[in-house]
């Protein structure tokens, strides 16, 4: 993913999945990424600032949920750095609730696209902001456990702590 803005500001936080690198824009958080995650983007040039205000927000919301006191996200989010296909799915997967999953294929007819079932898997895949955009809520059409950026280990995890499995 390359970024079309000319400043990130990052900061790493550790979590029981692993550590997690956050990034934000002017505009608002941009990313949030698992160590080893695929897709991650290219960093050169992001300023490291552990004090930035959306960023500290972003930690402190995200340690509530992975303690089980969080549930949904309230920060300002940079999404603007996908195509517009990816921004609709995107901006699709903020409303799955916690403790509810879809499909791909629902997730497709709710973007109004039914037939791109693959093209939404793949923006899905893309996601920049694991867990707090809900990507991991997406589940193959016969409620199996498919593809995950950050590992299906974490997928799990994630869906057990919202009690969806």
């Amino acid at each position: 993913m390359k970024f079309k803005t000319s400043t990130l500001y990052t900061t790493h936080i550790d979590s029981p999945l692993g550590s997690i690198t956050l990034a934000a824009t002017d505009q608002g958080l941009a990313g949030a990424w698992f160590d080893q995650q695929r897709h991650w983007p290219d960093t050169r040039g992001w300023q490291t600032d552990h004090a930035h205000p959306l960023l500290r927000q972003a930690a402190a919301q995200l340690g509530d949920y992975f303690a089980g006191r969080r549930d949904s996200f309230d920060l300002p989010l940079d999404l603007s750095h996908g195509t517009a296909f990816q921004q609709s799915v995107w901006q699709a997967l903020r409303a799955i609730p916690a403790g509810r999953t879809t499909s791909y294929g629902a997730l497709s007819a709710g973007v109004g696209k039914p037939a791109a079932v693959r093209a939404v898997g793949a923006a899905v895949g893309r996601n920049p902001i694991s867990v707090i955009v809900p990507c991991h809520r997406v589940l193959g059409a016969d409620g199996s456990l498919t593809g995950y950026a950050g590992g299906l280990e974490r997928k799990t995890a994630l869906l057990e702590l919202e009690g969806a499995l």
